[in-house]
């Protein structure tokens, strides 16, 4: 049984040899592509779970790659850095990127993150708590209209909002407890992400791109409130 289906977009061939292997061995299905072409022609063949993206590529880089993912496909994208690249792996988390690891890495450890991202994508598409089904499926969210049902944002034209499995995790949780402050501990709880650490900046970037989503204003918050010292407050 497979565990699932990768894609790995890496110019350096010897990597892809070497993950591909890898994760072979594993039981996941894998796919290579050296760059942007090569990553398009496999999408049209087979659409992966995730894909392992590195961000240095000749031509279209990592950075425009994962935008184009995000826009057009449901899928877990994992970038790839550098050891030094934090402001890339910033920029590739604020444009949809589930996960990052830095090169080198033991493959051990991509694994490790590759099973977390598919635990979050398969939970988000299948799971649906009970106090969730005790509300509204749709529920107005700023300036735009979430709705549990179909795990889709919609913005006040009517237009999908792309959302990461992550980012539809985290305004579900606001949905479910609004007026409450939750802290960054909390909220790893209630989606069920403990794969993060509760002070990991990522989840700050996640709901910094999720205000520039729902807010009218995103940098004077009205909706997803900081309360400082103690986290954040949904205000519907």
């Amino acid at each position: 049984m497979s565990s699932g289906k990768v894609l790995i977009v890496d110019d350096d061939r010897d990597v892809r040899e070497m993950l591909s292997e890898y994760l072979s061995t594993h039981g996941y299905a894998v796919a290579q592509a050296d760059g942007g072409v090569a990553m398009r022609g496999e999408l049209a063949r087979v659409v992966p779970d995730v894909v392992l993206l590195d961000l240095a590529l000749p031509g279209e880089d990592g950075l425009t790659l994962a935008r184009y993912l995000r826009e057009h496909y449901d899928l877990g994208i994992i970038m790839v850095t550098g050891a030094g690249e934090l402001i890339d792996r910033i920029v590739g988390l604020e444009m949809g990127a589930d996960d990052y690891i830095a090169k080198p890495f033991d493959p051990r450890e991509l694994r490790a993150r590759l099973k977390s991202v598919m635990r979050r994508l398969q939970r988000g598409a299948t799971t649906v708590s009970p106090s969730a089904r005790a509300e509204p499926k749709r529920i107005a969210m700023g300036q735009c209209l979430l709705d549990l049902q179909s795990h889709s944002l919609c913005d006040d034209s009517g237009a999908e909002v792309p959302l990461t499995a992550m980012e539809f995790d985290l305004l579900r949780t606001f949905a479910e407890h609004p007026h409450e402050v939750l802290s960054r501990d909390r909220l790893l709880t209630l989606t069920r992400n403990r794969e993060w650490e509760p002070f990991d900046r990522s989840i700050d970037i996640r709901i910094a791109r999720l205000r520039k989503k729902i807010e009218h204003d995103p940098g004077a918050p009205r909706v997803i409130r900081t309360v400082r010292g103690a986290g954040y407050m949904f205000v519907p």
